[in-house]
């Protein structure tokens, strides 16, 4: 097993996990890391469901272990808020998977740049997780630590999916923070996410004799060219603009070079304003395709920013960031679906997830340490150490 050293230097702690091969489906190596690394910290429950590790910092556990180390088990499940002398418990959550490699293994350090697969989607989050897990051991909030896995996959795969089918009580909270990449920023809400198949149908026929069939894939440029001229529209929501997107993302047709096709499939990608709901999204599609056979493969709806509501607000005010709105989907969805608000935080640039050339600034992998520890134990935000203070907005 490859040991992680989290009271050591947030740098090397990146790379070391990012070294750790963990593509969707094959966390197993970092999953038992993880969890070995946590078990050590005598503050922390720690429970292993598949392959995602859940840690929690609860303060009576805290105060317990500094009087006496031997009190608690490692495998002793503290839930809710029992005896924890705090009214609020927040969730802190990054996935352990990546995408396949891309030749962008191991890691390198490049000036300020941490480069190597993983490093901004999500490997940097998931570091300073970790190092808040080991190193806070006296936080004014209840705080439960999620790594997970497969988040990179089809949600019924997703790890956060089984945790909250197996132990939905680990995933209770007042707030999420996921650590996703948002360029150390405030990244609200997210979009929601279409996948649907538009069937066109024509006439099998030999292509010797091609009069005497309908070319489906000919046919099919009608809706090809009305994907082409649709325009995306914009949603203000909590004064942030969520634009959509509606896209062709693949074109199926024919069964052999010497015949007719008589169907072409056109597989679309949809990305909706929160403000939809899927039977709203779904609904939209249809109406744009109404002569068509719209069969919808996958709809997951996504989540309002919910900036007005206390708890983000308050996290907001404190990290001192303009919030953003999230173009793309991630489980603050699936945390807005437990009933939780959550929002985006995290180091690194999200242009670059799943890139081969990604990279996280170690600038912003300090900053996100240094904001979330502040705000977890209630102290003045501090600049990282040998680092000038920078603006809060971005």
């Amino acid at each position: 097993m490859i040991p992680l050293n989290l009271s050591g230097d947030l740098v090397e702690l990146t790379r070391a996990l990012v070294d750790v091969p963990s593509e969707s489906g094959d966390e197993a190596a970092l999953a038992d890391a993880v969890e070995s690394a946590l078990r050590a910290c005598a503050h922390l429950t720690v429970e292993r469901i598949g392959n995602s590790v859940v840690a929690r910092a609860d303060s009576a556990r805290a105060d317990s272990a500094r009087t006496d180390p031997g009190r608690f088990g490692s495998d002793r499940t503290v839930s809710g808020r029992v005896g924890s002398g705090r009214t609020e418990r927040v969730v802190v959550a990054g996935h352990l998977d990546t995408v396949p490699a891309a030749g962008n293994l191991p890691s390198r350090l490049d000036g300020d740049l941490l480069h190597g697969l993983g490093a901004c989607d999500m490997k940097g989050g998931v570091a300073v997780a970790l190092r808040l897990a080991a190193t806070l051991t006296a936080p004014v909030r209840d705080v439960t630590y999620v790594f997970y896995e497969c988040e990179e996959l089809s949600g019924d795969r997703n790890g956060l999916n089984r945790i909250a089918a197996e132990r939905p009580d680990l995933l209770e909270a007042d707030l999420a923070i996921l650590m996703e990449p948002s360029d150390a920023g405030v990244e609200a809400g997210c979009q929601g996410v279409l996948n649907a198949d538009i069937t066109v149908r024509g006439e099998r026929a030999h292509t010797a004799r091609s009069w005497r069939g309908v070319n489906a894939a000919h046919r099919a440029a009608a809706v090809l060219r009305r994907l082409d001229e649709h325009t995306a529209e914009r949603i203000v929501i909590d004064g942030l603009e969520y634009r959509e997107g509606l896209n062709a993302v693949a074109v199926r047709a024919g069964v052999a070079e010497n015949v007719v096709p008589d169907t072409c499939v056109i597989t679309v990608n949809l990305r909706f304003a929160p403000s939809r709901s899927a039977g709203q999204a779904e609904a939209y599609l249809r109406g744009l395709f109404p002569e068509c056979e719209v069969e919808v493969t996958e709809v997951v709806p996504g989540a309002l920013p919910g900036l007005r509501q206390g708890p983000v607000a308050a996290l907001v005010e404190v990290l001192g960031a303009t919030p953003r709105p999230k173009l793309g989907w991630t489980d603050v969805a699936r945390f807005a679906a437990l009933g939780t608000p959550a929002l985006n935080y995290g180091p690194g640039d999200p242009a670059l997830a799943h890139t081969a050339g990604e990279y996280v600034p170690v600038g912003q992998l300090r900053e996100c340490e240094a904001r979330l520890a502040a705000w977890l134990t209630g102290r003045a935000a501090e600049p990282p150490t040998g680092r000038a203070a920078e603006p809060l907005d971005r």
